[in-house]
């Protein structure tokens, strides 16, 4: 009996120690895991936490770490791009305001300082302040519409909008500047009425946008098409010309707020950063979306698509 009993204790004695042992190695490993990690946070390097262990407590600590390190760095990288894009959006911002501004002010001054200019010289010189002023306005209006966009707070009504009558309608406001830039119109829009949900006014200023884009700066192509068709059951309308297009690396990111780009023709798609933007949102708030492709020389397409609406 007495040996049983001895056996028993030391086997619970080697228990004993075991766990101890066991404990302290997961204590080291603890403490190596809150000190990595501590490095890791405050160097932000790519680094992730590696440790061999057979245990699966650990094993799924170290997962979920690794997760939200990821979730870190991705976060980290965004607000990088995000100030790096509001650097270039104020940059751009500044040289919108300040180039009107400073003509307005160069033709106050002038007024102020000549009071015997001639009537005509005078009128002229107003009739461009009156101008510049107005391009300040519309610029500040795109910064309250993409705002109010952004948060929600601008509701676009839908009601059945039937597209082919509109784009005629876009189409017709620019004949003036497609007859002064002597380029080829290429219309495709069906008998058949094609109809959607969407809003009139929203509709409009998109499609205008994209025409406008098209005729000033796909102008060197020669070419201005405008497309509506249907593909399956969506109803799209393209825009497309043969000008120099968007240059492939920036073809991903056109859409994206405060986005903007150093080429001068590119320069002036964004402006500052908000006309493309403002377009995809409207699209979207109608329950549509919007694609780019574009190959220089050959075919820079933008295209609208919103699901058909059947009776």
């Amino acid at each position: 009996m007495i040996p049983f009993f001895g056996g028993f204790v030391v086997i619970l004695l080697l228990i004993i120690l075991w766990q101890s042992l066991r404990l302290r190695e997961h204590g080291r490993q603890l403490r190596y895991i809150q000190t990595k990690l501590t490095g890791i946070m405050a160097s932000g390097s790519h680094e992730r936490l590696l440790l061999f262990n057979s245990d699966p407590a650990l094993q799924q600590l170290l997962a979920a770490l690794n997760a939200l390190l990821n979730i870190n760095h991705k976060g980290a990288v965004e607000r990088a791009q995000l100030e790096t894009s509001m650097r270039h959006m104020l940059a751009n911002i500044s040289h919108d305001l300040k180039t009107p501004l400073t003509v307005v002010l160069g033709y106050i001054e002038t007024l102020l300082q000549s009071d015997d200019l001639p009537a005509g010289e005078r009128e002229v010189m107003l009739r461009t302040i009156h101008t510049k002023a107005q391009e300040v306005i519309a610029l500040m209006n795109r910064f309250f519409d993409l705002a109010k966009l952004e948060s929600g707070d601008k509701e676009i009504p839908l009601g059945r909008v039937e597209l082919g009558e509109l784009c005629r309608r876009n189409i017709l406001s620019f004949y003036e500047l497609l007859s002064a830039g002597g380029s080829d119109v290429q219309i495709e829009i069906p008998d058949e009425p094609l109809y959607i949900m969407g809003n009139e006014e929203a509709l409009d200023r998109v499609l205008g946008n994209l025409l406008s884009n098209a005729i000033t700066y796909g102008a060197d192509g020669g070419v201005l098409g405008l497309r509506l068709f249907l593909k399956e059951e969506q109803v799209c309308i393209e825009v497309w010309d043969k000008g120099k297009g968007i240059a492939e690396r920036h073809q991903d990111k056109i859409f994206e707020r405060l986005y903007t780009m150093e080429d001068s023709r590119n320069r002036e798609y964004q402006g500052s950063g908000l006309g493309l933007t403002i377009t995809k949102r409207l699209t979207e708030q109608m329950n549509g979306s919007i694609t780019l492709t574009s190959r220089p020389y050959v075919r820079t397409a933008f295209t609208l698509s919103f699901r058909r609406l059947e009776f």
